[in-house]
């Protein structure tokens, strides 16, 4: 079954899988490691890390777990020094926009539901152009929960005004897949993000995956 038949509305992840925020994530936490006299480390290093926040950046850039005692407030800092300058190299993947029109030319709905706090994601989408266009903006503190809970999913669904059964949900991340599960999503898991060398995307249980964001459009049977 293709995943547009009988669907409303597509949802998408941000991190990895809409935007390529990366750079702008490394750039916060080299400016860390710079603080403490290191080299900074290659993107392509840190590129991984990105859909885990600051946990994940931080852990990789300056070895920083939790219970560091120093952690909450080198968290602070790397986000507000992210805050900063969140839109500086920051790109929708290329081919992503064609998908988003074929989507509207369709007559459906689409929209971001992201983990990244909406002091992030909301002005991020703003300067990406997905503000005015999307049905629906959901951050990771939209709702109680975030992904892989449903509720972000449902959330959205909500506000778009559409059936949460006739959703897609896609994703670069497990989380993705098990929250578009549990709302009751059709799901595509697509591999050109920022996970899937440990845990590969073929292994997440998705109904379709994309390896580039033309293949997407592929799936999408646009």
């Amino acid at each position: 079954m293709s995943p547009l038949s009988g669907i409303e509305a597509v949802f998408f992840d941000l991190d990895g899988t809409f935007a390529d925020t990366a750079p702008d994530l490394a750039a916060a936490a080299n400016s860390l490691r710079a603080d403490r006299g290191l080299e900074p480390l290659p993107l392509e290093r840190l590129r991984p890390m990105a859909s885990h926040g600051a946990r994940g950046m931080l852990g990789e850039a300056l070895g920083m777990t939790p219970d560091d005692p120093a952690y909450a407030a080198t968290v602070d800092i790397f986000l507000q020094r992210y805050e900063a300058a969140l839109c500086v190299h920051t790109v929708v993947f290329d081919g992503l926009w064609p998908v988003v029109d074929a989507l509207e030319a369709r007559g459906l709905s689409w929209g971001i539901v992201t983990n990244k706090a909406m002091r992030f994601a909301a002005p991020l989408c703003r300067a990406l152009g997905i503000e005015g266009r999307a049905a629906a903006v959901v951050g990771g503190d939209t709702t109680p929960h975030t992904k892989p809970h449903p509720a972000p999913l449902l959330h959205a669904a909500d506000v778009a005004r559409v059936v949460a059964g006739r959703c897609v949900y896609v994703g670069d991340d497990l989380r993705d897949v098990q929250a578009g599960r549990a709302a009751g999503m059709r799901t595509v898991a697509v591999s050109y993000g920022y996970n899937g060398k440990a845990d590969p995307p073929e292994a997440w249980g998705a109904d379709h995956l994309a390896r580039t964001p033309g293949e997407l459009g592929g799936v999408l049977t646009l």
